[in-house]
Parts: structure tokens; C-alpha cells; sequence
């Protein structure tokens, strides 16, 4: 592992409307979840108007949510969020998975299988997405990795898509609520990140692979062609014996830690949103919301 970057993340959400309105309970999911691979320095959370009430809690997914309440009305809420950390990268990853999880197809032992199976359950079951994931799995040999019984590297299985996603999709940054049917994502070959990672998501657990969806920030160098930056991001996670959850970011063909500061894991997107709440008034009140997201370098990091 190398030496930690220190990055500052500053998200700043802004709710617009035309005239006063009386907010109901927010939620907010902006501190990264610290861990072995990402320690946090500082952590600020400005909200205008002051909320009447603001605390925090875990999640039944352990994510880290900021809850507040208001009185009175405003015509603009404003949530500003400033984080430092240190992010320990694994440049090149070279996960040591269980003999037994080498190849796939394999099987999670009873007491994993009974732990993951909302990570294994198919929101959007889709016959186009189930032929396309098998389409991954090795039916001949190819230099030690792959065998004429569909057997095969797992990570060389789980690369490949990653990069087919990358290569061969067009990403489009999508503001409004939701994402698209893994099946339509694959039919128009094109989606936001999050929908690739649903997409991915489910092709995976068609093969019999546990995965959880991953909300959080990415960070973007000068001159590098990553995309997804300016934003919030997703990607998922995959639970792989041995290795435990392994990161994927379809959108930029991202295996690991690379430039990815986990915020929410959970089951399904819907559970991982950054922000919701709720407001009474006119439903033509309504005039937008501004989402800035920075990810920025505070310090270089010596790599071993």
C-alpha cells in the first residue's frame, strides 16, 4: 500500500425556489466512511437556514447520515459540506482470493451464502442482461486462464466486464432522480454512472456473485480522461472470499481503491442517496437544485 494522498472534498447542494417554503426532515450521507484504506481529518457540515435540529446516526448499512429538521420558511436551502482525508491507493491490486473463488463458477460457503443474500437477490431480472453476463465466462482455453468447460479466472471475468462497460458505453451524466433497467442501459449502450453500476450489478448476481452499490466522490487529475468528476459518483462493490468487497467503477474501468472515497454502501441505489428530504409549498415553487462537487489534492503522497 502506498503512502496516503490527502484529498479535501467540498459538496455544496443548493434547493431553489420562488418563494418561501416550509421544509420537512433532510438526509444527508457526505462524511466517507473511514476504514483501513481511508482515514478522515476533518469534517464540516454547514446548513442555511440552521436547522432546528441536526444529529447523526449509522445506518442498518453502518453509513455514516446527518439528519436535520427545520422551522420556519425559506426560499433557498443550502447544504455545504467540507471533508479532508488521507486515502491509502493500492495502485495495481493484486487480490489473494480462497483456492475454492479462483475460477468461476464457485460457491460461497454456507455461512457467507446466508450473510449476502440481499447482496445475491436480482432487483430487474432481464434475459438480455443474464446472456450478455455469461458472455464473460471463458468457453475456451486461452493462455491458462480460461477452459473449454466455462470455467475461469474470476478476476480476469469480473476485468473484462468492467472494461466492456468502459470501452463500448457511452456515459452520459443524468441530474434527474433514479436510475435506468440494467436491460434498457444495455440495449442503448449508454447511461450515467450510477446506471452502470446497477447494470453491472445485476449481471454479476445473474452469475451468482454478491454486490452492493457504492455512493461517493472521485477524484480527477489534470489532464486525466476519468470521467464521473463534478459530481457525486457510484460505483459497486463485489464480495470476493478471500479479498472481501472489491471495488469496480465501470464507468472509468477502475479495479480498487484507485481515486474512489466511499461515502454509502447498500443493496440497491435507493438506499445510498447523498441527499433527500422533503418541503411544502406550491408545487411550482419549485426552481432547482445546484449540485458542486470538488475533489481536490491537498498534498502530493510518496508512492512505495
Amino acid at each position: 500500500m502506498t503512502e496516503p494522498q490527502r484529498f479535501t472534498v467540498r459538496h455544496v447542494s443548493i434547493y431553489r425556489y420562488s418563494e418561501p417554503v416550509r421544509f420537512g426532515e433532510h438526509r444527508m450521507m457526505f462524511r466517507p466512511r473511514a476504514s483501513h484504506d481511508l482515514r478522515l481529518v476533518t469534517n464540516q457540515l454547514l446548513i442555511t437556514p440552521t436547522p432546528s435540529r441536526l444529529h447523526w446516526l449509522h445506518d442498518v448499512f453502518d453509513n455514516s447520515v446527518a439528519v436535520a429538521s427545520f422551522t420556519g420558511k425559506a426560499s433557498e436551502l443550502r447544504f455545504d459540506s467540507e471533508v479532508t482525508l488521507e486515502h491509502f491507493e493500492t495502485p495495481m491490486p493484486d487480490y489473494a482470493l480462497e483456492p475454492y473463488a479462483v475460477n468461476w463458477p464457485f460457491a460461497y460457503t454456507n455461512e457467507e451464502a446466508s450473510d449476502l443474500v440481499n447482496a445475491r437477490s436480482r432487483q430487474y431480472p432481464d434475459s438480455d442482461v443474464n446472456e450478455w453476463a455469461h458472455r464473460f465466462v471463458p468457453v475456451q482455453g486461452a493462455g491458462g486462464i480460461s477452459s473449454t468447460n466455462g470455467t475461469g479466472s474470476t478476476m480476469a471475468l469480473l476485468r473484462a466486464m468492467t472494461l466492456e462497460i468502459k470501452s463500448t458505453f457511452c456515459y452520459v451524466r443524468r441530474t434527474e432522480k433514479g436510475v435506468n433497467r440494467p436491460g434498457d442501459t444495455l440495449r442503448n449502450r449508454s447511461g450515467s454512472c450510477r446506471d452502470f453500476a446497477v447494470l453491472m450489478m445485476d449481471a454479476v448476481r445473474s452469475l451468482g456473485l454478491a454486490a452492493r452499490f457504492v455512493s461517493g466522490y472521485l477524484f480527477v487529475p489534470e489532464q486525466d480522461a476519468t470521467q464521473g468528476g463534478g459530481a457525486t459518483h457510484a460505483w459497486l462493490q463485489i464480495y470476493l472470499p478471500g479479498a472481501g468487497w472489491v471495488d469496480f467503477d465501470p464507468t472509468n474501468s477502475i479495479v480498487g481503491n484507485r481515486h474512489l472515497i466511499r461515502v454509502a454502501v447498500a443493496w440497491n441505489y435507493y438506499q445510498a442517496l447523498p441527499l433527500w428530504g422533503t418541503w411544502h409549498g406550491a408545487s411550482h415553487s419549485f426552481r432547482g437544485l445546484q449540485v458542486d462537487v470538488s475533489v481536490t489534492k491537498a498534498s502530493e503522497g510518496r508512492t512505495g
